[in-house]
């Protein structure tokens, strides 16, 4: 958890924006990265939230998309410029005080529940597919099939 210099006072999940053309994934492992110091790897999509007027989105709606990443290394080195603080914090933490936001006390019982009924039934996982444009392709965010139809 994070505690940014500029915004709310509360801990929260590390965070930013998107650089032009940057895949949700990277998006997510990058910002870990340059606001903790964390490598990770990609695990899945969690959830994300669609906010409108919000004062620091250039005045266009908002997605924030939450992702599950594994960490890879684990000694924190924040970035100053950017924080105040980082920590790593019990899933069960979140939950039960006072000083996280709607949003994060609901990611937290999303992960407790990957934990006890397994992230198959929680992640929406990517997968990337051909395009109909010749020689690319797209990332297609979806719940995992069954495994008769995979």
């Amino acid at each position: 958890m994070i505690q940014d210099k500029h915004r709310l006072a509360r801990w929260k999940f590390p965070g930013g924006f998107s650089s032009p053309e940057e895949d949700i994934p990277d998006t997510a492992m990058r910002e870990v990265l340059e606001e903790t110091g964390i490598h990770t790897e990609f695990k899945g999509v969690l959830a994300f939230r669609q906010q409108h007027k919000v004062p620091s989105a250039f005045g266009r709606s908002d997605i924030y998309v939450v992702t599950r990443l594994k960490p890879l290394t684990f000694d924190i080195n924040i970035c100053t410029t950017e924080l105040t603080n980082a920590a790593w914090t019990p899933v069960d933490e979140l939950t039960t005080t006072n000083e996280h936001t709607h949003l994060t006390v609901r990611m937290a019982q999303l992960i407790q529940h990957g934990f006890l009924e397994g992230f198959e039934k929680v992640d929406i996982s990517m997968h990337e597919l051909p395009s109909v444009y010749k020689n690319t392709t797209y990332k297609l965010f979806h719940r995992p099939l069954s495994s008769s139809s995979t």
